[in-house]
């Protein structure tokens, strides 16, 4: 039956081809089978019809919309001083009469209009002089209404501006769906096998597809929503397990046998404090996938200042134990420079091989760092994308690591792969902290492992809510604090480097804060994107080495400087920032053993999200939470950042407040494959056809890790 589906939209009687044309380009509905997927947005509820004398009392709101019968007993045009008149039409009921009114359309609509037949008029009422009238109506003769497939709850569907001024509008579009539900007989394909319909009392597709688009009620339009909710969820499931399944069958990684006398070493001598039992724990399920036949591919996810580099560290050891190489790679100059140092003072009694390597790397030292890579002389490099130029060859190399991949396309990652006959495991590393739902979405195929407390010795960061108007008091703070011997950090937002306004911002407030910590008992650094790297490196460094008290800069130092003297965070302007942003900046301070304080600075004007973010900021260090909170703020799209934006057009579920059926579908996918891996069973031959057809098209699964 479903072969109709994939007939060209055009050919559906009353669409055509200058329709066609306009539903392809404006809604992407090139076939059958793409209306029937587009589900309304919302719907107006028709089982109840209104008296008109009932339309003073009403408590509905000024914008509800309404739907009386009665009969026009009266047309008339009424001219104005300005332009064409309107057409009035007086329509009664036995209760009282009202005014319909046109200002368009209107020859023809007069034409059409017939007196005292019964009419069904709905629309917007609004009351001028103490008479009701109704603007532009949607009107259908009683008869017609009662055998039209319409249904009690009216659904409104996505649109475009062009769409509706060529003609499309809602009702046109539901007429469309009507047709297509007489010429499909609205019998489509059950995906899903009887017994899974029977456990989660699901209701056919059939009855799903029908009560989407005409629900007689809302009790069945709850359960159309969820049937198809659950199913579009639960296909994308099978295909992120199965890839992962996959994987591990097939794509045989380096088995790391042994641990030993690298990693023993360090873990006895070297360790420069007791891992968390969070840390511990991750390093164990990292060694499992190291130890067995299949190639690791794992998400560390760990707050800033977690401790996920040593865990890196360690990773790289039991790769050098087992004979290979290791690679770090990071998405900026200074982060794999920071990642560098953090790694050669904590191996500096190894007697390790570690090298960097970055686009600023001269060429000489370069040709050394390619000789020692190709003979095995080099146990460990870390840098940028340099690392994934033609030139970089590994001897053997045995375990990738990157960091914050999400700033990596997939096709620098593969690159990385190939740099060896069998690809070597990987371990993704992220600092932001990345919501349950997305991740079971976004990165479903990958197994993931949480860092989730602190080191020990390190105090929760204070964090406060201040307004301009307390500016006084802050300072005076903040003067306490560097009497301490303590250091500062003021950040100023800068949300486009070109904006003369940000830039202006930063200025006024680096010379008003150098006014109110003057030399010589203060000294103050600026950093921001309009300054040379040289001189951004050197600021950098004179503050890192204590030579300044307080670092005025623009969220340039969002990721990668590590001062552990650092005790004060001034965010300025803070409901300008992101949530995410807010908690990356927070995360620059609490680096050492004392209390860390986080100053949150804003105008009075707070729009409800930015109160919120405030609120949130204040109440919790913990990422995750933070993270979900920005989730339900923000949506999907944005938290991925542009480049992932596309990766989510789900049709009708939504990763925020169907966050349970997710779970509930994921965990069915995994109790079927593990049941029937390659879904050959009888009762499965649908779900795998249907499966391997969605496999072709070009959908979430290709861009994920």
């Amino acid at each position: 039956m479903n072969d109709i589906l994939q007939t060209p939209i055009e050919y559906l009687k009353g669409v055509g081809p200058s329709r066609g044309e306009m539903l392809r380009k404006e809604l992407s509905i090139h076939r059958y089978g793409d209306l029937l997927t587009l589900f309304p947005n919302r719907y107006i509820d028709r089982t109840k019809y209104y008296k008109i004398n009932e339309l003073q009392s009403r408590s509905l709101g000024s914008n509800s919309e309404v739907q009386i019968i009665g009969k026009i007993i009266h047309i008339k045009t009424v001219e104005q001083k300005k332009g064409r008149g309107r057409l009035v039409a007086t329509f009664v009921d036995d209760t009282g009469e009202m005014e319909l009114v046109w200002f368009q359309g209107q020859k023809w609509i007069r034409e059409s209009l017939k007196l005292n037949a019964v009419y069904v008029a709905f629309g917007k009422v609004a009351s001028f002089s103490n008479v009701f009238n109704m603007a532009h109506p949607e009107l259908e003769l009683l008869e017609e209404h009662k055998q039209s497939l319409r249904s009690a709850m009216q659904p409104v569907y996505p649109s475009t501006e062009k769409l509706t001024q060529k003609g499309i509008s809602n009702r046109t579009i539901n007429k469309m769906m009507q047709q297509l539900f007489v010429e499909t007989q609205a019998r489509f394909t059950e995906p899903l096998p009887p017994y899974l319909l029977d456990e989660l009392k699901l209701i056919p597709k059939n009855a799903a597809l029908f009560n989407i688009h005409f629900p007689k009620s809302q009790e069945l339009l709850a359960k159309a929503q969820f049937r198809l909710k659950f199913e579009e969820l639960f296909f994308i499931q099978l295909q992120l397990i199965t890839k992962n399944l996959i994987r591990k069958h097939k794509i045989k990684g380096h088995p790391f046998e042994k641990v030993g006398e690298y990693f023993n070493n360090f873990y006895q001598n070297h360790l420069p404090f007791e891992l968390t039992n969070a840390q511990k724990r991750v390093l164990k399920e990292i060694r499992n996938d190291l130890g067995s036949n299949a190639q690791m591919n794992r998400l560390l996810q760990g707050d800033v200042g977690s401790g996920k580099t040593i865990v890196a560290l360690m990773c790289m050891l039991i790769a050098l134990d087992n004979g290979f190489q290791s690679c770090l790679m990071a998405p900026t100059e200074i982060l794999a420079t920071q990642h560098f140092n953090g790694l050669t003072e904590l191996a500096k009694d190894l007697n390790i091989n570690i090298k960097l390597l970055t686009g600023s790397t001269k060429t000489s030292e370069r040709k050394i760092i390619h000789e020692a890579l190709e003979n095995g002389e080099l146990h460990i490099l870390i840098g940028t994308h340099a690392l994934l130029e033609d030139k970089v060859q590994f001897n053997n190399l045995g375990l990738a690591i990157i960091d914050e991949q999400h700033r990596f396309g997939v096709e620098q990652r593969s690159k990385l792969w190939k740099k060896n006959a069998i690809p070597p495991h990987v371990l993704v590393m992220t600092a932001t902290p990345i919501p349950r739902t997305l991740a079971m979405s976004l990165y479903g195929d990958l197994d993931i492992s949480v860092i989730d407390e602190l080191p020990p010795g390190r105090k929760p960061i204070q964090t406060v809510h201040r307004y301009d108007s307390n500016r006084l008091k802050v300072w005076n703070f903040l003067k306490d604090e560097i009497a301490k011997g303590r250091q500062i950090y003021i950040v100023y937002p800068l949300i486009n480097e070109s904006e003369k306004m940000d830039y202006k911002d930063l200025m006024d407030g680096y010379e008003s804060i150098s006014r109110d910590f003057p030399l010589p008992h203060y000294s103050v650094s600026i950093v921001h994107g309009q300054m040379k790297a040289a001189d951004k490196e050197e600021e950098m460094r004179r503050f890192a080495a204590g030579k300044t008290n307080i670092m005025v800069a623009t969220t340039v130092i969002e990721v990668g400087v590590n001062v552990p003297n650092a005790s004060v965070m001034v965010i300025e302007s803070a409901e300008r920032f992101g949530l995410s942003q807010l908690h990356q900046l927070r995360g620059r301070v609490g680096r050492g053993a004392e209390q860390s304080y986080c100053i949150l600075m804003t105008s009075h004007k707070l729009s409800d999200d930015s109160k919120t973010r405030l609120e949130t900021m204040c109440r919790t260090n913990d990422g995750f939470e933070i993270a979900e909170v920005d989730l339900k703020l923000r949506g999907p799209g944005d938290i991925m950042g542009t480049q992932q934006s596309g990766v989510l057009n789900l049709q009708i579920a939504d990763l925020v407040r169907d966050r349970d059926i997710l779970q509930l579908a994921r965990h069915e996918a995994i109790k079927l494959l593990k049941k029937d891996a390659s879904m050959t069973l009888p009762e499965h031959q649908t779900l795998r056809m249907v499966f391997m057809e969605m496999s072709k098209k070009k959908n979430i699964w290709n861009y994920i890790s």
